[in-house]
C-alpha cells in the first residue's frame, strides 16, 4: 500500500478547502460514497425539467383568479410591466435558456472544472442554481420578467451546466470496471429531479398561496434554500482518485478492445478529431427526437386518444366539452410523469448494459429500436391501443435518457479519462442544439398539419416519420465511429506530469488502500439520504400514471 503524502507540500502551502488537492481520497475511503454525492447535485438541478409547474400560477400573478391580459403587449413591454400578467409562451423561454446555457457553460468551463476539481465546481453550481432561484424570486415579487429570465434562466443555466458535468470525470475514474453504470447512476438523478421537485413545488405553492398572492416567489426562495443545502452536502462529499488508482483486485481485461483506449487525448485536440463530431451528431440526433416527444407528450395523448381516455371512444378531441378536456388533461399529466420515469430508469439500465454490450452497440440498439418504434407509433394510435402506444414511447424515452448516461463512457472509451469531463462539457453543445431543433420541428409540423385540416388524431403521424428519419442519420453517424489514430494520444510522460500535479506521483499505480468498497453503515445512510426522496417521487408518479389505463 502506498501512503498518500500531504498534497500541499508540493507548493509549500496548504490547499484551500475547495481545492482539488484537498479532496484526494485516502486509505479506507469507500468509492460508493461518490455516486450519492453526485445525486445530491443532479436531483436538485434536475428540477429544470419540472419548471412548467410554475407557468400557470405565474400567468395570473397579477390577476390572481384569472390572468390580467393586456392586448397587443410587445415582448419589451412584457419584460418590464408590473400591471399585466406574463404569457405562458414567454415563460416557456426559460426552457430554452436552461438548456442552451447548460450546453454553453459546460463547454466554456469544462476545462476549468478538470483543473479545479468537482468540489469547487459543485459549490459554484450550487451558488448559481440556488442563487438564480433567489434572484428569480425577487423577479417574481417585483413582477419583472427580465429579472426572472436573468436569475433562474441565465445564472441558473450556468449552474446547470457546471453541476451536470461536475461528477463525470470523477465517476469514470472511480469505476474503471463499470464506467457506464457509474455515470448512469449520477445522470439518472438529473432525469429524476422533476419527479421530486414538481410535487414539492406544488406542496409549497399550496402552502404559501393566499387570496392576495399565488405563492410562487416564496416557493422559489424555499426551494433555493433546500437545494443549496443538498448541493453543498454533495459538493463537500466528492473525493477524487489518487494518481493511477485502480480498484483493489481489479486489472484491465486481458483481451484488448479496439473501441476502448488505454491512452488519453488532450482537451485541446479532442474537438479536432472526426470521432468527436460523429459522437456529437449521435447525441444531437438522439436527443432531438426524444426531446420533441417530451415537449408534446401531454397534447399528443389527448389529441390522439381523446374520448377513449375517459370511456367515450366515439368522441374526438374537438367534440369534448371543457370539463371532459380537463379530465383528459389530468390523465395526460400522468402520461408525462410516466415518461419521466422511463427516462430515469433508462439512464441507469442502458448505461449499465453498455458495460456488457459496448457503447457503440448500445447506440445501435437505440437507433434501430427507436426507428421501429417511431415508425410503428401511428399504427398503434390508429388501432386505439393505449398500452402499446404508451409502452412504445416509454421505451423511446428510456433510450433518450440512456443516451445521456452512456455518452460520458463512450467519450472515455474513445478519448481516455484524463479530460473526459471537459470533453463531455464541450459535447453538451449538442444538447443545446437539440433543445432548439427537436421542439421547433415537432411544434411547427403539428401546427402545419392542423392548419391543413388534418384530423387531430392524425397530426402526429408525419412527425413520427420525421423523428424516425433523424434516428436514421444518427445510426449512420454511429456506424462511422472508429478508434483514434495513435498520433492523437498524449505521450506517457505528459500524462504522468498532469496526474502528478497536486499529489505525490505513483507511476506504478495501485489501490492505495482503497478497495472496491461495499455497503457499510455510512454508505448505506448516504444512499438512503438521496434514495428516499427519489422513491417518493417514483411513487407519486406511478399513482398518477395508473389513470391512463383505467
Amino acid at each position: 500500500m502506498t501512503t498518500i503524502g500531504n498534497a500541499g507540500t508540493l507548493s509549500g502551502t496548504s490547499p484551500g478547502i475547495l481545492d482539488r488537492e484537498r479532496i484526494i481520497a485516502t486509505a479506507g475511503f469507500n468509492r460508493w460514497l461518490v455516486p450519492p454525492a453526485a445525486l445530491c447535485i443532479h436531483l436538485c438541478i434536475g428540477m429544470a425539467y419540472g419548471f412548467s409547474v410554475f407557468w400557470l400560477p405565474l400567468s395570473r400573478a397579477v390577476g390572481l383568479s384569472a390572468p390580467k391580459v393586456c392586448a397587443d403587449m410587445s415582448i419589451m413591454t412584457e419584460l418590464f410591466t408590473t400591471t399585466c400578467d406574463w404569457r405562458v409562451s414567454s415563460l416557456g423561454w426559460m426552457y430554452t435558456l436552461f438548456f442552451v446555457l447548460l450546453g454553453v457553460s459546460a463547454a466554456i468551463w469544462g476545462g476549468w472544472l478538470e483543473r479545479a476539481g468537482p468540489r469547487k465546481a459543485g459549490v459554484v453550481s450550487a451558488l448559481c442554481w440556488c442563487g438564480g432561484l433567489v434572484l428569480g424570486s425577487i423577479g417574481v415579487y417585483t413582477h419583472q420578467l427580465w429579472l426572472l429570465w436573468l436569475g433562474s434562466g441565465v445564472i441558473g443555466g450556468v449552474g446547470l451546466g457546471l453541476g451536470y458535468i461536475s461528477p463525470v470525470s470523477t465517476l469514470v475514474k472511480w469505476f474503471p470496471d463499470r464506467r457506464g453504470m457509474a455515470t448512469g447512476m449520477a445522470i439518472m438523478g438529473f432525469g429524476g429531479g422533476a419527479m421530486i421537485g414538481a410535487p414539492l413545488a406544488n406542496m409549497l405553492l399550496n402552502y404559501f398561496k393566499s387570496p392576495t398572492d399565488v405563492g410562487v416567489w416564496q416557493t422559489f426562495l424555499a426551494m433555493g434554500i433546500i437545494y443549496f443545502v443538498f448541493m453543498m452536502i454533495g459538493a463537500f462529499s466528492y473525493r477524487i482518485t489518487p494518481p493511477n488508482w485502480r480498484p483493489e483486485g481489479w486489472t484491465p481485461p486481458a483481451t484488448a478492445n479496439a473501441m476502448i483506449t488505454t491512452g488519453h487525448v488532450h482537451l485541446k485536440d479532442a474537438h479536432k478529431t472526426r470521432q468527436f463530431w460523429l459522437i456529437w451528431g449521435v447525441l444531437c440526433l438522439n436527443v432531438s427526437a426524444g426531446i420533441g416527444v417530451i415537449g408534446m407528450a401531454s397534447p399528443m395523448l389527448q389529441e390522439i386518444f381523446a374520448g377513449k381516455l375517459i370511456g367515450l371512444p366515439d368522441l374526438s378531441f374537438n367534440q369534448l366539452s371543457a370539463e371532459q378536456k380537463t379530465a383528459i388533461a389530468a390523465i395526460a399529466a400522468g402520461f408525462a410523469g410516466l415518461l419521466s420515469l422511463f427516462n430515469i430508469g433508462g439512464r441507469f439500465f442502458w448505461a449499465s448494459l453498455s458495460d456488457k454490450l459496448g457503447r457503440k452497440n448500445t447506440y445501435y440498439t437505440f437507433f434501430i429500436l427507436g426507428i421501429l418504434l417511431y415508425a410503428s407509433a401511428p399504427t398503434f394510435a390508429a388501432m386505439g391501443n393505449k398500452i402499446l402506444f404508451v409502452l412504445a414511447f416509454g421505451i423511446i424515452l428510456s433510450m433518450y435518457g440512456g443516451g445521456f448516461a452512456t455518452v460520458p463512457a463512450y467519450l472515455a472509451d474513445i478519448f481516455g479519462t484524463q479530460f473526459v469531463g471537459a470533453i463531455h462539457g464541450r459535447l453538451l453543445t449538442a444538447w443545446a442544439t437539440a433543445g432548439i431543433i427537436g421542439p421547433v420541428v415537432v411544434n411547427y409540423i403539428r401546427e402545419f398539419q392542423i392548419s391543413a385540416g388534418v384530423p387531430r388524431a392524425q397530426v402526429y403521424d408525419f412527425t413520427m416519420y420525421i423523428l424516425a428519419g433523424m434516428l436514421v442519420l444518427g445510426l449512420i453517424c454511429n456506424s462511422l465511429i472508429r478508434p483514434l489514430a495513435p498520433h492523437w494520444f498524449m505521450k506517457p510522460e505528459e500524462v504522468a506530469a498532469l496526474q502528478a500535479k497536486g499529489a505525490t506521483a505513483n507511476t506504478g499505480g495501485g489501490s492505495y488502500g482503497i478497495g472496491k468498497g461495499g455497503l457499510d453503515a455510512s454508505t448505506a445512510a448516504f444512499w438512503a439520504f438521496v434514495g428516499i426522496p427519489l422513491a417518493w417521487g417514483v411513487w407519486l408518479t406511478l399513482q398518477s400514471a395508473v389513470a391512463i389505463f383505467k
